[in-house]
């Protein structure tokens, strides 16, 4: 150990993953550690990150019991030849498969960090399967952490914890944190205005933005409900719908049945530059069921943007309600419309919270200081395990 850079493996399902939520870590890693990716098709990024090694094997996040076995046996193989002080994992199936071939595979350190549960809101049978899953996790990793510290209260609540205490969590919350160089509204006056050419959106009109995966979960039908209100009376605001649809056709079938919900909404598919998308709002909304931190409130708050979130596990941690953004109960349509309505009508809100979620990034989230945590936490578990 004290003759080379610990080895560290870390494992996602799919390779949009990559940029989201380890971009920031893998930028800063690799002068400390020997690090490799695993998932799927994630060696599309070799280029983008320097001194990062990659190994593709198809983690579906999908079940299927054939692919997965095939998957693990993959996994467990390709440890045993890698031989890694430490495995981390995020998302769930990652993190039974990584936990499974980790122990097989002898490796000494094994990590998961929870980002969300999907047994959350689910109804059905599955739900408990899931959370069966959550739990095995858990039990399988030498220590799991959380994004977030009411992430943690809530998994302890429900009888998954760290030796009876709650999961621990970089700092007071987030994956990686984000980038303060790249979010940045004064570095992005350029891009703006040119991304504001291309959308015809002008210097006065006011933006809303919602820049996610465009399902139910993550409030895609509630913030075109909430937003088709506001244009009755305020005609020349708009909605920045970002995002991949994800809706399995109902956004399609929605906008022929209902055309009068996408009204000045300006509706854009995934994008690897969302700062600048975020660089022409005014406000992010962010009305999920379910949420880890919220990874894109941050982004927002480096760039001086308050946001309009549900009141959920996560978001209440990323977002200090009345501070740096808004938290309504999620659902409710009415409330979010109304939240919104608040910063089209007054404008030292609008700059108030701006600031103090800029300030609030600055000082808690930077990409340096959870790298940082990170760093130390690698450390430690490297050294009990020999």
């Amino acid at each position: 150990m004290q003759n080379r850079k610990p080895r560290v493996v870390r494992v996602v399902t799919a390779s949009y993953v990559v940029p989201w939520h380890l971009g920031n870590t893998l930028k800063r890693i690799t002068k400390d550690f020997d690090v490799c990716v695993v998932g799927q098709n994630v060696s599309i990024y070799a280029k983008d990150y320097p001194g990062v090694e990659w190994f593709d094997i198809d983690l579906n996040r999908k079940i299927s019991i054939i692919a997965d076995f095939s998957s693990l046996i993959k996994l467990i193989v390709f440890l045993r030849r890698y031989k890694p002080d430490i495995v981390h994992s995020i998302m769930p199936k990652a993190g039974l498969l990584a936990a499974l071939a980790g122990i097989i595979g002898f490796v000494p350190v094994r990590l998961h960090t929870f980002t969300g549960q999907v047994w959350v809101g689910n109804k059905s049978i599955f739900k408990w399967i899931f959370y069966v899953f959550d739990w095995l996790i858990n039990k399988l990793n030498t220590v799991c952490l959380t994004d977030s510290p009411s992430q943690s209260k809530f998994l302890f609540d429900f009888g998954i914890s760290h030796y009876g205490k709650p999961l621990p969590v970089l700092g007071i919350g987030s994956l990686s944190g984000v980038d303060l160089s790249r979010f940045n509204a004064d570095k992005m006056v350029d891009k703006k205005a040119r991304l504001s050419e291309t959308l015809h959106i002008k210097d006065e009109q006011f933006v809303f933005a919602f820049v996610a995966r465009k399902t139910r979960e993550k409030g895609a039908f509630d913030v075109l409900q909430a937003f088709s209100r506001l244009v009755k009376s305020y005609p020349d605001c708009l909605l920045l719908f970002v995002g991949p649809d994800e809706s399995d056709g109902e956004l399609a079938a929605l906008s022929l049945n209902d055309p009068a919900l996408f009204q000045q909404v300006i509706s854009v598919g995934q994008v690897d530059n969302h700062e600048a998308y975020l660089a022409i709002a005014d406000v992010l909304c962010l009305p999920s069921y379910r949420e880890g931190f919220g990874t894109i409130v941050i982004d927002a708050a480096a760039m001086a943007k308050p946001t309009i979130g549900s009141d959920i596990v996560g978001l209440v941690d990323s977002i200090d309600n009345h501070k740096t953004g808004l938290l309504f109960p999620a659902g409710d349509v009415e409330a979010l419309a109304e939240a919104m309505m608040s910063f089209l009508v007054n404008s030292e809100q609008l700059d108030a919270m701006g600031t103090a979620a800029r300030n609030r990034a600055e000082k808690f989230f930077s990409a340096d200081i959870l790298y940082d945590e990170l760093k130390k936490l690698y450390f430690d578990l490297c050294k009990r395990s020999f």
